[in-house]
């Protein structure tokens, strides 16, 4: 390590020690700009034979249990060095160089487990229903789902999942390693988009060196110093592949891409189902030949919209339909009239009503009506003969004798008849 380094680091040890609590606030929202202190803490932390790494291990800790949001994400960001440093001195057997490391991984690790009030952390995880549509997919998009009974008792229900609470560690080994260093990764995967740039190159780097060391893999790689292999849990590499797929489009494309076929090869090589099935998935949704990239080491995906299908069927019955079904229908009955008005006289409709009014002895004045009226549909009965209404002429001809006969009984004397 470099002189320079050296002195940035002591600075930054002796800095926080003299502060007071009111600067604290301030002093950690600059510390993510100091480039070139955090250079120089993952020179520290990776070589173990140092001797400022106890110290900053101590510092770091200090950081974390302090309660700031900042202090505790400058921490966080160098966990996945810490872990390959552990893992990479813990494969050589040589424990003594990690004690410091293993002692902040612990820290950290019981730190989280509990909650405030000293209790211990049960964390739930909501497994979303495809059959709901969200911000990725489209249940009408996956295809037909059969509404059988099962299908429909499932409907609208979620799943949880549970993840604790966990057991507090005094210290790591070989049956509780994976354990632990599993519930870290995960708790820096819950603050991926805070991670800065060099950590997410890390996190890459230490993902691609823990599945390849020991393997014929590791020599096109030229990965060295640790050439024998490093046990992994299927658990822990699922939350590698979670931060790897964040760094995919963070601007780490290229470290991200070799990460991610390091993992499904060491995933092939264990037969784990789990990391194999989410490499290829991440694997299926990469666009091929899609990304840009800029200096600045940001990338975006070229994409086309497609529209999606309508949500209103051609047949649904809204209210335009009805207005226009209400159309037709009237429409029908009026072309049908002046097609029959040229042919046909039109029988106009006779009803017979009680009127208040004055009454005519013994019926006369209805009588007469009576007499005038059957003479008049007498003669529309002649006109309205017509070779081409013989179908409808025996209900007509019904009809008026019907009306014919009402008016000679002379049916409530009092009635007139309206045409």
């Amino acid at each position: 390590m470099l002189a320079v380094d050296t002195g940035v680091v002591e600075e930054w040890l002796s800095e926080f020690k003299t502060l007071p609590e009111t600067s604290i606030s301030s002093y950690a929202t600059s510390l993510k700009n100091k480039t070139a202190l955090i250079s120089s803490l993952y020179r520290v932390i990776q070589e173990p034979q140092s001797e400022l790494l106890e110290p900053v291990c101590h510092q770091l800790f200090e950081f974390y249990r302090s309660g700031d949001e900042e202090l505790l994400r400058f921490t966080l960001q160098f966990l996945p060095e810490l872990m390959w440093c552990y893992l990479a001195v813990s494969v050589s057997r040589d424990l003594q160089s990690s004690g410091c490391i293993e002692a902040l991984l612990l820290g950290v690790y019981n730190l989280e487990i509990i909650d405030k009030e000293g209790q211990s952390k049960v964390l739930s995880f909501t497994i979303p229903s495809l059959s709901k549509p969200s911000i990725y997919h489209e249940p009408s998009s996956i295809g037909s789902m059969a509404l059988t009974e099962g299908a429909l008792s499932q409907h609208g229900l979620s799943r949880v999942v549970y993840s604790g609470p966990h057991p507090q560690r005094e210290m790591l080994t070989a049956q509780n390693r994976f354990e632990v260093l599993t519930f870290l990764l995960r708790c820096y995967n819950s603050a991926l988009s805070y991670m800065p740039a060099m950590s997410l190159q890390s996190l890459c780097q230490i993902c691609s060196r823990i599945c390849v060391c020991g393997y014929p893999r590791q020599q096109v790689r030229k990965y060295k110093g640790v050439n024998s292999r490093i046990p992994v849990s299927s658990e822990f590499m699922v939350q590698m592949l979670t931060g790897i797929y964040f760094s995919f489009y963070n601007g780490e494309w290229d470290l991200a891409r070799k990460a991610m076929e390091d993992v499904l090869y060491r995933a092939q090589l264990e037969l784990y189902p789990e990391p194999l099935l989410v490499a290829n998935a991440i694997k299926a949704s990469l666009p091929q030949g899609a990304m840009i990239s800029s200096r600045e080491g940001t990338r975006c995906i070229q994409f086309e919209i497609t529209p999606t299908s309508s949500r209103i069927s051609r047949n649904a019955v809204t209210s335009m339909s009805i207005r226009g079904h209400r159309w037709k229908r009237h429409e029908q009955p009026e072309n049908g009239n002046d097609a029959t008005e040229l042919g046909n006289f039109i029988i106009p409709e006779i009803s017979v009503t009680s009127v208040a009014g004055e009454r005519t002895g013994n019926g006369e004045k209805s009588r007469a009506l009576a007499e005038n009226d059957v003479q008049h549909l007498q003669g529309v009965q002649e006109t309205a003969t017509d070779p081409r209404t013989d179908s409808k002429s025996m209900p007509e001809i019904r009809r008026q004798k019907s009306v014919r006969k009402m008016m000679e009984d002379g049916i409530n004397s009092s009635g007139r008849v309206q045409f």
